[in-house]
């Protein structure tokens, strides 16, 4: 009896006169009796070339037997009537300016509740599938815990016009996207741009990190001040600033700025060596803070062009929690 990479299996005398059932479980012992006997049920399971169909049926020798086990299907995401804020929508696509906290496909830990959920049940059957079950009509992403502007394909001609575009990052093409952020302290250059490459962390898979050219992809972030804070010392403590990407790598604006030595507020995951930096705000902004609770960074702007070639733009204005800290960081100044 042999077994090899394709699943397949030749009986031999020790084996002859054991049920097909039997044989195959005990030549691939990773697959259950109950999951074999349905994938012979299935036709899947072939006996010198020939469909088998029979579980009880008793091998010969020399018989050479192939079982074609599918790859696991995916679980459709179910629709959820999950509240959403509707900034545009027609026949080919949607924009929504999404709430922080809500994720923006299933994956795992998050089958859920996700915008993709949402989406089936405001857009019924009617999301693009280029992107297969777990992605309809996503043609990029924000993190969780990001607000924000995002478009949706409703359509697969408008999914391909809207890939095509992010793809291109605006380089050469319409797309356009900016960010509002709050980073820790000032950076030396009122504005630039952060060109490095960025990897998964070796140390942290839930982590982004900047790496080298040869472990990494290329990343752009153009950046801008657009307002500083004084601190409760009277020192700068804070900026508000403008991003745009050239790439679209995940975490790339929050690993870039704190690659730069400015984290965002209230960013866990990458400014976690900054939170003695909240003793240096006024109490009314360390409260604003700890109120936000997540990364301080909104998706305030997205423009892009249509299958029909018009030209669609939407701006954002921050979130209530997120104004509030704005707010509370210009009183003290």
């Amino acid at each position: 009896m042999t077994d090899d990479a394709d699943m397949t299996l030749t009986i031999d005398a020790e084996t002859a006169g054991a049920r097909l059932d039997k044989a195959l479980a005990t030549a691939f012992p990773d697959l259950s009796r109950s999951r074999l006997k349905a994938l012979i049920l299935d036709k899947a399971v072939t006996v010198n070339g020939v469909a088998a169909d029979d579980p009880s049926r008793k091998m010969k020798p020399g018989d050479v037997l192939a079982v074609s086990v599918p790859p696991p299907a995916e679980a459709a995401p179910k629709p959820e009537n999950i509240p959403l804020v509707v900034v545009h929508e027609d026949a080919g696509l949607i924009v929504i300016d999404k709430p922080a906290g809500l994720v923006v496909h299933p994956s795992a830990g998050h089958w859920e509740g996700t915008l993709v959920n949402a989406l089936l049940h405001h857009c019924g059957a009617t999301l693009s599938g280029i992107n297969g079950v777990l992605r309809p009509g996503i043609v990029h992403r924000l993190d969780k815990d990001t607000s924000g502007l995002i478009v949706a394909a409703k359509t697969d001609a408008a999914h391909k016009t809207l890939a095509a575009q992010f793809a291109d990052h605006g380089r050469s093409g319409p797309l356009e996207r900016e960010y509002q952020a709050l980073c820790w302290g000032v950076p030396h250059r009122p504005q630039g741009t952060i060109e490095t490459f960025i990897a998964r962390s070796p140390s942290n898979r839930e982590k982004m990190a900047v790496a080298p050219e040869d472990k990494g992809k290329v990343a752009i972030t153009h950046y801008q001040v657009a307002e500083t804070f004084m601190g409760a010392d009277g020192k700068p403590v804070a900026s508000l600033i403008v991003c745009a990407l050239e790439t679209g790598r995940t975490h790339q604006i929050r690993v870039h700025m704190a690659h730069l030595g400015h984290p965002l507020l209230g960013d866990e995951t990458y400014g976690a060596g900054f939170k003695t930096m909240a003793n240096r705000l006024q109490p009314a902004a360390r409260d604003a803070l700890a109120a936000l609770g997540r990364q301080a960074l909104h998706a305030a702007v997205l423009g892009f062009e249509t299958p029909g070639g018009d030209f669609l733009r939407f701006e954002s204005e921050p979130p209530t929690e997120m104004a509030a800290l704005i707010a509370a960081l210009r009183q003290a100044g």
